[in-house]
């Protein structure tokens, strides 16, 4: 059980720093809301670590310290440590879905690209639809249907924040659009990277991109309706909120280079009780046979894992590589430091 001065802690860390997420919390009941609260903390803090981090083969590996001692149930003295291990425990939380956070993370550090749909798809599976499969499982639900659903409201959230965020990372350095696409709209990334344009082309991958969240979208609906009844309000809220930006996108013509797409309060009230009312309706509708459709190929992993209940099973051997790609980074970062120093004047 999360102990009530860590649960405080986490429940404040989220208030500030996840607004969306924080609304759609309070429509599901304690039992899961509070666990969910701590998850997401943890996961926050994961996800600062490294992207504050100036050294961040260093950060990742920290972070698979701390989930080691997680799991092995010595968490650090910190109250999202100490949160997030007593929901593994409570849980029996999939070591290989937290794990596939962090690979994502060391992804993110790396500053890797994505060459396909497909490979944008690998990457949101792992900083987000872990997130949605956690997210079942603390509604212990394990369900293989339902946890692919989760994995593709995951999925369809991450496009939609890479896509409101284009203008935002691209001048920070980072690309998560397609590269193949950019091409095809004769977009040069590097070109795109030191002078981001809100052009036609980008325009229209923009809206590509948030298609394909729709879809997901329409397809986790499906999932929902399996949940317990008094979670099923808190997850549409999730799912008509992240979509909600969308909307605001395409009032914007696409452009997420010179604006900001944001959600008002009164936009996020009226979606919650949108949501309250779709929960009333589910409870009488009938089983759509979405539900049944074949998880995403990126995402079959996650819902694996989360149906077998296995803490042993471990995607250490992926994290591993990642984390080598990481320290090679590193190392040729001190390099070229130690070259620029030594250079005379």
């Amino acid at each position: 059980m999360i102990a009530e001065r860590d649960m405080a802690a986490c429940r404040e860390a989220i208030r500030h720093g996840s607004l969306s997420f924080h609304a759609a919390s309070r429509l599901l009941p304690s039992r899961v809301r509070d666990p969910a609260l701590a998850l997401y903390a943890f996961c926050r803090l994961a996800d600062d670590a490294v992207d504050l981090n100036e050294h961040k083969a260093d950060a990742v590996l920290r972070l698979r310290d701390r989930l080691d001692r997680v799991y092995a149930g010595r968490p650090e003295n910190a109250a999202p440590d100490r949160a997030f291990a007593a929901v593994v425990e409570d849980f029996d939380m999939p070591r290989a879905v937290p794990e596939a956070l962090l690979e994502g993370l060391g992804w993110d550090a790396t500053g890797r690209r994505y060459a396909t749909l497909s490979d944008l798809r690998a990457y949101s599976a792992r900083v987000a639809a872990t997130v949605g499969v956690m997210m079942c499982v603390l509604m212990r639900v394990r369900d293989p249907h339902a946890l692919a659903r989760a994995a593709d409201l995951g999925v369809a959230m991450q496009l939609t924040n890479i896509s409101r965020d284009v203008g935002e990372d691209a001048r920070a350095g980072r690309l998560y659009l397609p590269t193949d696409w950019l091409t095809a709209q004769g977009i040069d990334p590097e070109l795109f990277l030191s002078n981001p344009d809100a052009n036609a082309g980008t325009r229209r991958i923009v809206k590509r991109l948030l298609a394909e969240a729709t879809r997901l979208y329409h397809r986790a609906e499906a999932g929902i309706g399996v949940l317990p009844l008094d979670c099923r309000a808190g997850i549409f809220a999730a799912r008509h909120i992240y979509d909600g930006i969308g909307g605001r996108l395409a009032s914007t013509g696409f452009d997420s280079i010179s604006t900001r797409a944001r959600t008002t309060r009164a936009q996020k009230s009226a979606w919650l009780c949108l949501s309250a009312g779709r929960t009333l309706l589910s409870s009488v509708s009938p089983r759509s046979p979405v539900l049944f459709a074949r998880p995403l190929d990126e995402t079959r992993f996650l819902v694996e894992a989360a149906a077998r209940r296995s803490h042993v099973w471990s995607r250490s051997d992926q994290l591993f590589a990642t984390l080598s790609d990481l320290a090679e980074n590193d190392r040729a970062r001190q390099a070229a430091l130690i070259a620029g120093t030594a250079r005379p004047n």
